[in-house]
């Protein structure tokens, strides 16, 4: 079954099986992965996460789901990256899809192209599972998006306002609801609509650089650029997600490069960024690829405050630094 993100916001509820998230709207992603965790810690539902760093780790994935622990009756598992399962892996997909009993598994996938859409893997889910479609293709579908988001944080804006803000962020969902929330926190009690004004006077000074910008510079090896872009954005009040999302979106596409290179021509990246990615994974040591799956779960428990964690600002720099080449050890 093919769901979109408004009709998957409908069914979290009813999501044993496989569901297979993809797009490049991460604030989309962002928000049905929220409803879902919330849903699992409600009913108290075992949740475990897999960095997706090889074909082998779909093993583990498939005995997790084989062997709950002795005080679970239900598991729901999350796994992010780019790596589908071969063919003996599949098998055991198609089994587990056929009798899921109470379990979930989420995949959450980049952006996928027409090939890739049609390969087994996919056509199993959708067959047998659900397949969300994360992307946006109309203006008006961004602006739907961002008045619901508007919404929540009890703020409206006037027609022109919300047209300044999608050229603004270059439709860039996730950062144009940050902006919204910045842009709410310094308003005053008497405002009862939010217009072009508004937007620039709050938002003029975090224009300079962006996440995507510093997601460049750490591919390029820049260290000392990277680092400059990564201290205004946190200084800037840029969300750590979205800071994140980038850094690991670039981390994943890199292990799935190392992984198999021929796979490079086939994951949606742009001809002109291509020597770029290639010059990129030649920086990096097997050992120090093998580090980045753990590093990217450490920053993801940072991020949902979860106890023992090092303070983020510490673990983006650290994944700024191990993408721009530098060894962190």
């Amino acid at each position: 079954m093919k769901l979109d993100y408004q009709q998957a916001l409908q069914r979290i509820e009813q999501h044993r099986g496989v569901w297979l998230l993809h797009g490049a709207e991460p604030l989309l992603e962002q928000n049905l992965l929220t409803k879902f965790r919330k849903y699992w810690q409600d009913n108290d539902i075992e949740r475990q996460r897999f960095e997706l760093s090889g074909v082998q780790d779909w093993k583990q994935i498939f005995s997790a789901l084989n062997s709950l622990s002795l005080f679970s009756t239900q598991l729901a598992i999350e796994v992010h990256g780019n790596i589908k399962p071969d063919a003996t892996l599949l098998k055991q997909l198609k089994q587990f899809m056929q009798q899921p009993q109470d379990n979930s598994l989420i995949v959450v996938f980049p952006k996928q192209d027409s090939q890739s859409l049609k390969s087994a893997f996919v056509q199993s889910i959708e067959a047998n599972g659900i397949v969300v479609n994360l992307n946006l293709y109309h203006d008006k579908d961004y602006e739907k998006i961002l008045k619901i988001e508007a919404e929540k944080i009890g703020i409206h804006l006037s027609p022109d306002a919300w047209k300044w803000l999608l050229f603004h962020h270059e439709n860039n969902l996730l950062s144009a609801r940050n902006s919204l929330m910045a842009v709410a926190d310094s308003l005053d009690d008497t405002t009862q609509q939010v217009d072009i004004g508004h937007l620039q006077q709050h938002l003029q000074d975090q224009s300079r650089y962006s996440s995507f910008d510093l997601g460049d510079a750490c591919l390029k090896g820049d260290t000392v650029h990277a680092l400059k872009i990564l201290a205004f954005l946190l200084a800037s009040g840029e969300a750590a997600t979205l800071i994140f999302w980038v850094l690991q979106k670039e981390m994943r596409l890199l292990l799935q490069i190392f992984e198999n290179p021929q796979d490079l021509y086939q994951l949606g990246i742009w001809k002109n960024q291509i020597p770029v990615y290639q010059q990129a994974i030649r920086r990096y040591q097997p050992k120090q690829l093998v580090r980045w799956s753990g590093l990217l779960l450490k920053t993801d428990a940072a991020i949902k405050g979860i106890a023992g964690s090092l303070p983020i600002e510490i673990l983006l720099k650290q994944l700024v630094l191990e993408l721009c080449g530098q060894v962190t050890d």
